[in-house]
């Protein structure tokens, strides 16, 4: 599978991901901290893909939706952006309802 599909299928089956340094447990930047720290307190389940790890990911990622920095938030299929922008939505309310959102449409409805 070429990496770019492989990312794009990792952003469209997870309602949220983010793409960091690290993981939410042990992040390995500030910025990837802050960033899964904002997601975290929405209380809903992430996502998250380790680019340290994954050397192919690192290296294309920045090219798959032309954002050039890590980490990178997608909700919904969507870039949403990096560190600066999550905690900027986190703040103003907006970060809780897209990602209640978009868990919510990728949840099978109640039986």
């Amino acid at each position: 599978m070429d990496i770019l599909d492989r990312i794009k299928e990792q952003v469209e089956t997870n309602p949220v991901v983010i793409y960091m340094k690290g993981s939410p447990e042990a992040p390995r930047c500030g910025f990837s901290q802050r960033a899964s720290q904002a997601l975290a307190a929405t209380g809903q389940p992430f996502a998250y893909v380790n680019v340290l790890e994954d050397p192919e990911i690192f290296d294309n990622l920045p090219r798959y939706a032309d954002w050039p920095t890590f980490p990178q938030i997608y909700v919904g299929g969507e870039l949403i952006g990096g560190c600066d922008i999550t905690l900027e939505l986190l703040q103003n309310g907006d970060l809780q309802k897209l990602v209640e959102d978009a868990v919510a449409k990728a949840s099978p409805p109640p039986v």
